[in-house]
């Protein structure tokens, strides 16, 4: 969600900050602003819809000052308008934020009593509200901010800028990601290290509860008690923050494209030199563990739906998924001989993450499978197993959900081993299969014009169900999940056999199917329920092996037949077809692929 972005520069940083925003366009945002100080002045310009309309203002509206803050709004309180864009200002304060100010309406109360007078409908201009009162009761700039993140209960990332001071930005994080850039002679504020990566290499993140005073000079950090807090300096690779699409017309298709070299990379990461055994960081162990507590959200709950199978039939472990939104609100039994593990692409994910803290110090270990290694998913873990996707910028996950999938298949083997249900042998023929699995997904991306076409005909749709059983079955949940987030089009997934128990009601011939159905030991049974569509006049689309198609195609709308693939492995080279053809079918749509409407990459609020 949300982005920010803070400039204590030796150079103009209007530019400088719109150009940090664009990277952070992922997030997803409706509109954006910045403010800055030039010449002891503060003021600000803001734009509702795309960043181009901000550029727009600033070319017959200019703003100078080399001091400067920065945002891109998703909205929650308040709709998408001017008045409710940040950075909001009250008198000499401009503030950026990022979350949900919990007690906003008491705050509000008590400043309307007060005669503060309101310009917007969020929760936001509460604080700079409180910040300009405090500042005319006599405190100065420091103590007036550091008074009024005192009051705030909620989840916050804070930046404040203050007229008169061209040399300062204070910024304050709780439950919500912000990291300090270093310079030369010059400090930089932002979201995550995508949006520093061009400015500087050198990055500190704000631990929870962290505030900071940031000057040209360098910044003070002070932890949730209020003591001076020495936090590190993290050099990060600059091209691993890198963002563009790379000669492809969307960052969807260039991060499927991407996918057989990523999962490359993290099984030449995870796997031994000899391409025997699993090496998992922090001698992670799973012998003497009794269940797994899986939980995430979005695809990547879907992630941890496909693992259990995997986990329970390979490694005999028990394991519950949990959608991290209501984890914490049924109060699960937790036990020490339990693991519990976090799923999360960005790993800043704010219900994973509350969902992370409530188990810590009741399981024996918690673990995170993340995509970013300095988030608080994976820093307040007890070991985090990085998913090495590089950045992911559509909203909808590709090859962040595959790559989830390969650690967790991983991590399945590794505890199957550990548990003595396989043998070396057998793990070492596992691992095997794994090592073709690039090969197999380039040789299912060749079939892209099967799948336009395909596509082309979904989007005359109205509603399309998707099919599978066994670990199939989460996946015909990623179809319609997919289809649904980029093209609008109402999509539902199911288990194969629970289609007689009330989804064939929806069966006509304006409703394709899709079936997700490798030739695997459940296949006859799916045909079996994929036959009860076609007798009521039911349009399939079969997707399967060549082998399948050929044993249940006859009578089939539409079929595309995938390589042939180990059990262990068809979950992820079917979520490839999941993604293309919802792609395919968001382009003639004429959607917005990498940005569909109301979503955002990151949900960093609850």
């Amino acid at each position: 969600m949300c982005g920010i972005i803070g400039v204590l520069g030796n150079h103009e940083a209007a530019p400088i900050m719109v150009e940090a925003l664009k990277r952070l366009e992922y997030r997803g945002y409706d509109s954006a602003g910045i403010a800055t100080v030039h010449q002891g002045q503060l003021d600000r310009r803001r734009a509702v819809g795309k960043l181009v309309n901000l550029s727009d203002l600033l070319v017959h509206e200019p703003l100078a000052g080399k001091a400067g803050i920065g945002h891109t709004r998703w909205a929650t309180h308040g709709a998408p308008t001017v008045s409710n864009a940040h950075p909001h200002r009250a008198g000499g304060v401009a503030v950026v934020h990022n979350g949900i100010i919990e007690n906003f309406r008491e705050l509000r109360a008590e400043l309307a009593e007060a005669g503060a007078s309101f310009q917007s409908e969020t929760d936001t201009e509460t604080i700079v509200l409180l910040a300009e009162r405090y500042m005319a009761e006599g405190m100065n700039s420091v103590e007036a901010a550091t008074a009024t993140i005192a009051r705030l209960t909620g989840a916050f990332a804070l930046c404040f800028l203050f007229e008169g001071e061209e040399d300062l930005i204070v910024c304050a994080r709780k439950g919500s990601p912000l990291a300090i850039g270093h310079g030369e002679g010059e400090m930089f504020v932002g979201s995550d290290a995508i949006a520093l990566a061009p400015l500087t290499d050198r990055i500190t993140y704000l631990e929870e509860g962290d505030r900071a005073v940031i000057r040209r000079d360098g910044a003070e950090i002070f932890d949730a008690a209020g003591r001076r807090a020495n936090r590190a300096v993290t050099q990060i690779q600059i091209g691993s923050a890198r963002v563009d699409k790379g000669g492809y017309k969307h960052f969807m298709a260039k991060e499927i494209a991407e996918q057989p070299g990523v999962l490359g990379a993290a099984l030449d990461h995870y796997l031994t030199a000899d391409d025997r055994d699993i090496a998992l960081p922090g001698n992670l162990s799973f012998a003497d563990c009794d269940r797994l507590v899986m939980v995430a959200c979005g695809t990547a709950s879907l992630a941890c739906m496909v693992a259990k199978y995997w986990f329970e039939q390979i490694a005999g472990l028990p394991v519950e998924v949990d959608i991290a939104s209501e984890f914490r609100y049924r109060e699960p039994p937790l036990s020490p001989r339990s693991y519990s593990v976090f799923v999360s692409q960005s790993g800043e994910t704010a219900d994973t993450l509350a969902a992370l803290r409530h188990t810590q110090g009741k399981v024996g270990k918690v673990i995170s499978v993340v995509n970013v290694s300095t988030s608080s998913i994976a820093r307040e873990s007890d070991v985090a197993l990085p998913i090495l996707a590089g950045v992911e910028v559509s909203v909808a996950s590709t090859k962040g959900f595959t790559c989830q999938l390969t650690v967790l298949a991983l991590m399945a083997l590794k505890a199957a081993h550990e548990r003595g249900r396989i043998s070396s042998d057998e793990l070492a023929a596992h691992l095997a299969s794994l090592r073709t699995l690039p090969g197999l997904m380039n040789h299912a991306l060749l079939q892209g014009p099967r799948f336009a076409e395909i596509g082309n005909e979904l989007a005359e749709a109205q509603d399309i169900l998707f099919l599978g059983r066994g670990p199939m079955y989460p996946l015909a949940l990623e179809g319609a999940l997919k289809l649904k987030e980029l093209s609008y089009i109402h999509a539902e997934g199911y288990a194969s056999g629970e289609l007689k128990h009330g989804p064939i009601a929806l069966i006509d011939q304006r409703v394709p199917v899709i079936v997700m159905a490798p030739r695997d030991a459940l296949f006859d049974k799916t045909v079996s329920n994929m036959q009860e569509v076609m007798a009521r006049n039911g349009k399939v689309l079969l997707i399967s092996d060549p082998e399948g198609v050929k044993a249940a195609g006859e009578g089939t709308w539409r079929t595309l037949a995938l390589p042939e693939v180990p059990p262990l492995l068809a979950p992820i080279l079917y979520a490839l077809p999941a993604q293309m053809l919802a792609y395919h079918t968001a382009i003639a749509k004429g959607t917005d692929v990498d940005q569909p409407r109301n979503l955002a990459k990151s949900v960093t609020v609850e």
